[in-house]
């Protein structure tokens, strides 16, 4: 079964599929009030997300108890976490965004 990228206004899902309709179906399931803004049908059946790319590269990882609680309270909506990160250590929007993105590739 493909792999697909589905996109929406707060999201990005990583779903298995057997084609866009049902790749559509899952985000129209989990996130009903978010609109799919872009698709894409992967060309491999995984999907490997670059520790450097976020800039995390050189250090290892370490689950964050409190990114982990934003994302908990925002339900996955990745921008209200940072919001949510932000407001409860002070740091800047950069060192949120790192901070967060990094627990999601966890799997929090």
């Amino acid at each position: 079964m493909p792999l697909f990228e589905v996109e929406t206004e707060s999201h990005i899902i990583i779903t298995w599929a057997a084609d866009n309709d049902e790749a559509a179906a899952v985000v129209a399931e989990a996130y009903p009030n978010d609109t799919v803004t872009r698709m894409t049908k992967r060309p491999r059946d995984t999907w490997v997300i670059s520790k450097s790319a976020l800039g995390l590269s050189g250090s290892p990882l370490d689950p964050c108890n409190t990114a982990r609680d934003c994302l908990s309270k925002s339900e996955g909506d990745k921008v209200h976490a940072i919001r949510l990160y932000m407001h409860e250590t002070g740091v800047d929007l950069e060192q949120a965004r790192k901070v967060i993105e990094s627990n999601m590739v966890m799997g929090w």
